[in-house]
């Protein structure tokens, strides 16, 4: 050996793909015939995908060819289309029946390797769509049934009032708002608009008075003084509540009240409520009530000093509430 070249069968240069290298070449490797390396190397194993079936045992197939002129079994594995590895492959000595020579190639549709068939796409495919097929079938069936059983809902006995209806029996909000409207217009009067007669007369000296400029009817400490209110706008027959604003001082007065030509069962009482001293008027305003029975339509309300009656009072106002009503 000279220095820089140690020959081709040290094991740094055992190389069985020597040849396809351009220093392999230089030092002879040749393609393997009946095995790899150097000529001369202790190393014969047989490439992956050279043996041949039903050739004489021994006597070794020449190299096939892969995509791009390749030759196949190059680093140990079957080329399939574009030199792209087989991942199907297997040798041949795993399958059953296919170890010994002679024996029959099976054809292959994967490109290479042999034996074994492809998955059956087909049946899976059938199968895929008979289970789709089979759970829009069941959600079908699911809305269908749901929907009979809501439309029953509403037309079983004994079931519950629809949303639509309604079980209150409380009176609407326009019904009451009817009702307090109707009681406030029930008229009322003041005393300068009531019919005078006897010694009663308009005076305005005296504060207090709530009607229109401080007006009310005085002088009716007299026998035979009177006011008459003809009011109108009586919704209905039945018992009403009439007001009286008047001021009284020191006694406690009554006089006599009379509701549609008929006395009424006592006295009106005018009693000194707001504890004012004899003569000091001013401070005497109060109010005082009855419950006469109206008629429906028009009724005449007259307030008049009678022989026995306490008639000292100052006259504001007249009004009415339907109904029985305190205070």
């Amino acid at each position: 050996m000279t220095p820089g070249n140690n020959g081709a069968s040290t094991p740094e240069d055992d190389d069985p793909f020597g040849y396809l290298y351009a220093d392999g070449q230089a030092n002879g490797a040749q393609p393997p015939s009946g095995g790899y390396g150097y000529p001369n190397s202790v190393n014969r194993v047989r490439p992956v995908g050279t043996r041949q079936y039903g050739a004489p045992q021994g006597q070794a197939a020449p190299p096939q060819q892969g995509a791009y002129g390749q030759p196949q079994g190059a680093y140990g594995q079957q080329q399939g289309a574009y030199g792209q590895p087989n991942a199907h492959y297997a040798a041949p000595e795993t399958f059953p029946g296919g170890g010994g020579p002679g024996a029959p190639q099976q054809p292959s549709g994967h490109g290479g390797g042999g034996g074994r068939r492809g998955p059956n796409t087909k049946g899976l495919l059938i199968g895929a769509v008979a289970v789709v097929a089979a759970v829009v079938i069941g959600i079908a069936v699911a809305m269908t049934s749901s929907g009979s059983d809501d439309d029953k809902g509403g037309t079983e006995a004994g079931g519950d009032p629809a949303p639509t209806q309604s079980a209150s029996t409380e009176p609407s909000p326009s019904a009451s708002d009817d009702a307090e409207k109707e009681e406030a217009e029930l008229p009322s009067v003041d005393a300068k608009a009531m019919r005078l007669a006897g010694s009663a007369s308009l005076a305005s000296d005296v504060e207090g008075a709530q009607s229109d400029g401080g007006v009310y009817v005085a002088n009716l400490n007299q026998p035979g003084a009177s006011v008459t209110w003809t009011v109108d706008g009586i919704p209905e027959d039945g018992l009403y509540t009439l007001f009286t604003t008047y001021s009284a001082a020191g006694e406690d007065q009554s006089m006599t009240l009379t509701v549609n030509g008929k006395e009424f069962g006592s006295k009106l009482n005018l009693g000194n409520f707001a504890h004012a001293e004899d003569g000091d008027f001013a401070k005497g305003w109060t109010k005082t009530y009855a419950w006469p029975t109206l008629n429906k339509g028009t009724n005449t309300i007259t307030l008049s000093c009678a022989d026995g009656d306490k008639c000292n009072v100052l006259l504001d106002q007249f009004s009415l509430k339907k109904g029985k009503v305190e205070g």
